[in-house]
C-alpha cells in the first residue's frame, strides 16, 4: 500500500519543503546541524549526542506533548525504529516493514509505503525495523524479506528495489542502512537459520551492487560484479564445511569514522551455537574452534569492501552473545581517537581507532559466569567448567551438561544503543541483569529451518530489577551512576548538551535523567513499553523530542521467566513528539 494525503503534500511543497537534496557533506555534519537529524545515531560515529542545550536540567519540566501518531491498532508489535528529519517531515519506519512520511510540525501523515511482505519470511525476534536512511532526493529502508527499497522523498513512490538475500533461506533485514560517499550500505540478519552474514554496499542513485563482503572465513567477496578476495584464510578457525553456514549476521549495521575513512561493523553468533561441533569446546594455543570473524568487531574499507582489522569479543562462542553491538568513534578526556562498545557478553570494550587494537576491557553487568575476565591481549579468560555441555559426551547423546550462565543469550547489552555525552565524557548503556539455563543438543543444518543446538531458559538474577541504565567512565572503566528498572530495559539512549539522558522503559515511561547524577527529572507515561530510540532537533527556535512506543521485541518472544515477567504490558504503535514551548524556555 502507498499511500497519499495530498493537502499535506501540497502545503509542504508551497512553503518550499522536501525540495533540498541531502549530500555527502549533510551527512557528515550531521550532529553540528540540529535543525535535522539525517542518520542512524544522529551521526555515523553513533555516538547519539545532540549540541543543542535549550532544554536542559533547569526545565525539562516544562517539555509538553506536541503531537502524537498512531501506526495503527491492527499490526501492533514491536516498535523500534529512529526518526530521521529532514526539511520539516519525519520518517520512521513500522513494525512489518513499513515507512511513513510525517509532517515534523503537525504530526500529519504525508505518505505511507507498505511492503507486502511474502508468506513464509522467518524473522528471529519480531517484524521490527529500526531505521530508515536518507541521501539525495531518496529514503531507504530494508524488509523482512531481505530486501533494500529506495523510495522518492517526496512521494514514497519506489524508485528502485534489490534483493540483499533470500529470505526462504532464513535472511531477513531489520537495521537502519548506512550511506557513505554514495554508497547505501546494509548488513543481514538471519543468523538462528544458518545464513552466513555479510556487508554490501549499492549505488545509491540506481542500487547496483558495488560490493560485497562475508564475514566469514573462507567465503569470496566480490567488487563491481568479479571476485575479489577471500575473507580470512580457509579452515584456519572452522573445522571442516562449517564455515559454509557458519552465521556471523551483521543485522545490528554499522558505524562509519571519518577520521580514518573506516566502516565498523559487528558480527553475531557463530551457527550454531554449539561450540563443540566446531572445535570450541576447551581453549587451546591455535585459532581452531574460534570462528573467525563472528562475534567480532570488523573494519572494513568502505571503497572496496577489504576488511582493515577485525577484533573477536568472544572467540569459541558458545552462548549465542554474538558481536553485532554498535561501535561508537569518541574522543577520550586525553585526546586519544577511540571506539567504545559494549557487548552482549556483558564487557565494555575500548579499542584503538586507527587499527581496532585492543586497549581495555571491564565488566558492566554483575554476575558474568563465562569468563573471569580479559586479559592484555584482549582476549576472554574463559571459565571451562561455565560452558554449555558436549551432547555428544553424554549417556544419551541427546542433551549436553546444563550450566547457568550470566549473561543470559540476549546479552548485558543486546541491540538497544547506547549514547556518548561529549558534555561528560561519559557513555549510557542500557544493560539487563540476567541469566540462563543453556544445554546443547545434536543438530544438523536445513535451509530455512532454526539452526541452534541449543536450549535456554532466561531466568531474573535479582527481584527488584532486571534493567540497568548505567552511566560509565571510558576512560576508568568506573560506574558513575545507575538507574535499576523492573522490566528489562529494551530501548535507545540519547544525550543532549543540555546535561539530560533520554530512553524509554517497557512500562511505557519516557525520561529525561540528570546526566551528571542520575537523577529523574522528567518523565511521561506513552501507553505502552518503549523499545525505539530518541531524537531531538530544533525547529522554529524551539527544541523538540521524539520517541516512538509499542511494546515487543525479542523479551517477549524469547523471555522465557522473564517473558512471564512481562506479559502484563500492552503492545502499541504510536509516535509521540515533545517540545519546549520557546515562552517556557527559560527557567523560572
Amino acid at each position: 500500500m502507498n499511500r497519499f494525503i495530498l493537502a499535506a503534500t501540497a502545503g509542504l511543497l508551497a512553503t518550499g519543503m522536501a525540495h533540498a537534496q541531502v549530500t555527502e557533506e549533510d551527512l557528515a555534519n550531521d550532529q553540528a546541524t540540529p535543525e535535522n537529524v539525517l542518520t542512524n545515531g544522529m551521526g555515523r560515529h553513533l555516538q547519539r549526542y545532540s549540541p543543542l542545550d535549550t532544554l536542559n536540567r533547569e526545565n525539562v519540566d516544562k517539555l509538553v506533548p506536541a503531537w502524537a501518531f498512531s501506526l495503527g491498532g491492527e499490526k501492533q508489535r514491536g516498535q523500534e525504529t529512529q526518526p530521521l528529519i529532514h526539511d520539516g517531515i519525519m520518517y520512521i519506519t513500522g513494525s512489518y516493514s513499513r515507512l511513513y512520511a510525517i509532517d515534523a510540525m503537525t504530526g500529519e501523515e504525508i505518505w505511507q509505503y507498505d511492503a507486502r511482505l511474502p508468506e513464509g519470511i522467518l524473522p528471529c525476534c519480531d517484524v521490527v525495523n529500526r531505521g530508515a536512511a536518507i541521501y539525495g532526493d531518496k529514503v531507504y529502508f530494508g524488509t523482512l524479506d531481505a530486501r533494500i527499497v529506495a523510495l522518492d522523498a517526496k512521494t514514497g513512490d519506489v524508485v528502485w528495489r534489490d534483493q540483499i538475500a533470500d529470505y526462504k533461506a532464513g535472511y531477513s533485514y531489520t537495521a537502519a542502512p548506512l550511506i557513505v560517499n554514495g554508497l547505501v550500505i546494509t548488513g543481514n540478519s538471519g543468523g538462528e537459520f544458518g545464513v552466513v552474514g555479510s556487508v554490501q554496499a549499492r549505488d545509491a542513485e540506481t542500487g547496483d551492487l558495488v560490493w560485497e563482503r562475508p564475514v566469514i572465513e573462507g567465503h569470496m567477496g566480490t567488487l563491481n560484479g568479479e571476485e575479489s578476495t577471500m575473507t580470512g584464510t580457509l579452515n584456519a578457525s572452522w573445522p571442516g564445511d562449517m564455515w559454509k553456514t557458519g552465521g556471523g549476521a551483521t543485522w545490528l549495521g554499522g558505524s562509519y569514522d571519518a577520521d580514518t575513512d573506516t566502516l565498523v561493523f559487528g558480527t553475531g553468533n557463530p551457527a550454531p551455537w554449539n561450540s563443540w561441533l566446531r572445535g570450541g569446546g576447551t581453549e587451546s594455543d591455535d585459532l581452531m574452534g574460534d570462528a573467525l570473524y563472528a562475534s567480532s568487531r570488523l573494519g572494513i574499507d568502505p571503497a572496496n569492501g577489504e576488511i582493515k582489522w577485525h577484533y573477536q569479543t568472544t572467540p569459541r562462542e558458545g552462548w549465542d552473545y554474538d558481536g553485532v553491538n554498535e561501535v561508537v568513534s569518541y574522543t577520550d578526556r586525553e585526546g586519544n581517537a577511540r571506539f567504545a562498545t559494549a557487548d552482549r557478553n556483558g564487557f565494555f570494550y575500548v579499542l584503538n581507532r586507527e587499527d581496532g587494537a585492543f586497549i581495555s576491557a571491564v565488566p558492566f553487568v554483575k554476575d558474568i559466569t563465562w569468563a573471569e575476565g580479559i586479559d592484555e591481549t584482549g582476549r576472554p579468560i574463559f571459565i571451562e567448567d561455565n560452558r554449555p555441555g558436549d551432547p555428544s559426551a553424554a549417556a544419551d547423546g541427546q542433551k549436553g551438561d546444563v550450566v547457568f550462565a550470566s549473561p543470559g543469550f540476549l546479552g548485558g547489552k543486546n541491540w538497544m544503543p547506547m549514547a556518548f555525552s561529549q558534555r561528560t565524557g561519559n557513555f549510557y548503556v542500557p544493560s539487563n541483569e540476567w541469566g540462563m539455563d543453556i544445554w546443547n543438543e545434536p543438530i544438523t543444518y536445513k535451509q530455512g529451518a532454526a539452526y541452534l543446538g541449543a536450549g535456554f531458559t532466561i531466568k531474573p538474577n535479582y527481584e527488584d530489577h532486571i534493567g540497568s541504565l548505567k552511566a560509565i567512565d571510558p576512560d576508568t572503566g568506573e560506574l558513575v551512576w545507575e538507574y535499576q528498572n523492573d522490566a528489562p530495559l529494551w530501548a535507545g539512549v540519547m544525550t543532549t548538551a543540555g546535561g539530560l539522558v533520554f530512553t524509554g522503559t517497557p512500562e511505557g515511561k519516557f525520561m529525561a535523567f540528570d546526566d551528571e547524577t542520575g537523577e529523574e527529572l522528567w518523565s511521561f507515561q506513552t501507553g505502552s513499553g518503549i523499545v525505539g530510540q530518541p531524537v531531538t532537533w530544533e525547529q522554529d527556535g524551539e527544541q523538540y523530542v521524539s520517541v516512538i512506543s509499542g511494546w515487543g521485541g525479542a523479551v517477549p518472544l524469547w523471555g522465557g521467566e522473564v517473558a512471564n515477567k512481562v506479559n502484563y504490558l500492552n503492545q502499541g504503535g504510536m509516535l509521540w513528539t515533545f517540545r519546549l514551548p520557546a515562552e517556557l524556555a527559560s527557567a523560572d
